[in-house]
């Protein structure tokens, strides 16, 4: 367990600085019989900004940001800190997916293909281990 506190401090330190100002509260209804906006689950990148801990070994992925065109701003942490050689969110018919890549550390071309889950707030999917040629069932779950 102390590792793994270790690992979540290290980690927010990582996001310290990034995080978004206050939230400003919308003060106006929307008028009657208006479009309903798309679901932030489906369109809106922004909600993969944070810290996603992997529960079965406490790998950690911290997303800092997400440009328009989907390119993530990211960092993987086991418990050191290695960057992405890719991080890319995209839309897809079945909602956002996001691929991770690593290149660094021993990685070396290992993959995390992951799609969020707007309802339980997870990244679930894939993590292919490039170096054993295996691949595994994994979700991330966001850090509170």
């Amino acid at each position: 367990m102390k590792t793994f506190q270790v690992r979540l401090l290290a980690a927010l330190i990582v996001l310290a600085g990034t995080a978004p100002g206050p939230a400003v509260a919308e003060t106006t209804a929307p008028a009657e019989g208006a479009e309903t906006p798309p679901t932030a689950a489906t369109t809106d990148f922004d909600s993969l900004v944070g810290l996603w801990v992997r529960p079965d070994g406490g790998y950690m992925v911290a997303i800092r940001g997400v440009e328009a065109n989907g390119k993530l701003d990211a960092v993987y942490a086991n418990p050191q800190q290695l960057p992405f050689a890719s991080a890319q969110a995209e839309n897809t018919a079945d909602g956002i997916e996001v691929h991770l890549e690593l290149q660094a550390g021993g990685y070396n071309g290992s993959t995390y293909t992951l799609a969020y889950d707007p309802e339980r707030d997870i990244l679930r999917g894939v993590y292919f281990q490039a170096v054993a040629q295996q691949r595994y069932e994994v979700y991330f779950q966001r850090a509170r």
